[in-house]
């Protein structure tokens, strides 16, 4: 299943870039769970930018979903191509704030010694 996971983020990484739709921003896939039974896929993005950006991009993949499903029964050879659908992942975000949180505790070197 990883290798399905990973096969279904690469095709939708690029096929996503291609979409002509305004509403979607700068997306990336973090991750895809797909069910064993390959008839739905969870697919987890990151969105730069607002919580606004990020609610039309979620809408704009939603809406693109058919033609995303498309690109995947095209490029991968699967038993069925699973039905998609689209979830912010916060871990991206998370990241960014415990990094500058702890840029912001740590001492810098240039003021040691």
């Amino acid at each position: 299943m990883r290798r399905v996971n990973e096969s279904v983020r690469e095709v939708l990484s690029e096929a996503i870039i291609e979409l002509k739709d305004p509403r979607i921003g700068f997306v990336t896939i973090t991750g895809v769970e797909t069910s064993a039974d390959l008839r739905h896929a969870v697919v987890f993005i990151s969105v730069l930018g607002s919580e606004r950006k990020r609610e039309k991009s979620l809408a704009g993949l939603e809406a693109a979903h058919g033609v995303l499903q498309g690109h995947i029964a095209r490029e991968l050879r699967l038993k069925r191509t699973p039905q998609l659908t689209f979830q912010y992942d916060p871990t991206v975000e998370h990241g960014v704030r415990m990094s500058k949180l702890i840029d912001e505790l740590a001492p810098d070197d240039d003021t040691a010694g």
